[in-house]
């Protein structure tokens, strides 16, 4: 992975359809050789209302994101920033499909990028544990996620996570972004 530009991505949406739902907040922070080197965020105006149920779990009002810009505004600078980077998030294919579904539909992108989930990750290096949410993982690996569901603090909590399982999986002999890939898909 030493070799490899990644991502650490978080969102928040309206809902969990990337077809019905729309995306209120992107949060990613870029790691070259381990180090951060840069970060993006923003919060998106979803230009629907954000359910009471999200707002209470996320804080994100529609006041908020009121004069925020739009999706379509907002993803080509994302994209630039993610470039071919890795991305990482926990729950990788709720973050990714939702940022793919949006560059398909908006600006007609196709992403291709590789992606590796700290979740499923976790159900492979930490088997025993009985919950795989980012919350209880950072509770077992004492780390402390400062603003849980907001994307930037996911973000926080998921690089400490992913540098952790990154010691792990180097202790295992797998440090390369295809054995990686391999290992998290295992049954």
């Amino acid at each position: 992975m030493k070799s490899h530009d990644y991502v650490v991505l978080d969102i928040e949406t309206t809902g969990l359809s990337k077809h019905h739902h729309n995306i209120t907040e992107i949060a990613a922070v870029k790691y070259r050789d381990g180090a951060k080197i840069c970060e993006f965020q923003t919060l998106i105006n979803p230009k629907e209302h954000i359910p009471s149920f999200i707002t209470r779990l996320t804080g994100i009002t529609d006041e908020m994101v009121a004069n925020a810009p739009t999706i379509e505004q907002a993803l080509p600078g994302f994209l630039d920033f993610l470039g071919k980077s890795i991305i990482v998030a926990h729950n990788a294919t709720f973050d990714y499909g939702f940022i793919s579904e949006n560059a398909c539909r908006h600006l007609n992108v196709y992403l291709d990028n590789d992606k590796l989930c700290t979740r499923k990750l976790a159900s492979r290096l930490l088997s025993d544990l009985p919950s795989k949410r980012l919350g209880s993982i950072c509770e077992y690996l004492d780390i402390t996620n400062e603003q849980a569901h907001r994307a930037m603090g996911d973000v926080k909590a998921t690089s400490q996570v992913f540098s952790h399982f990154l010691s792990l999986l180097d202790e295992k002999g797998i440090k390369d972004i295809e054995d990686i890939k391999r290992f998290e898909k295992l049954p």
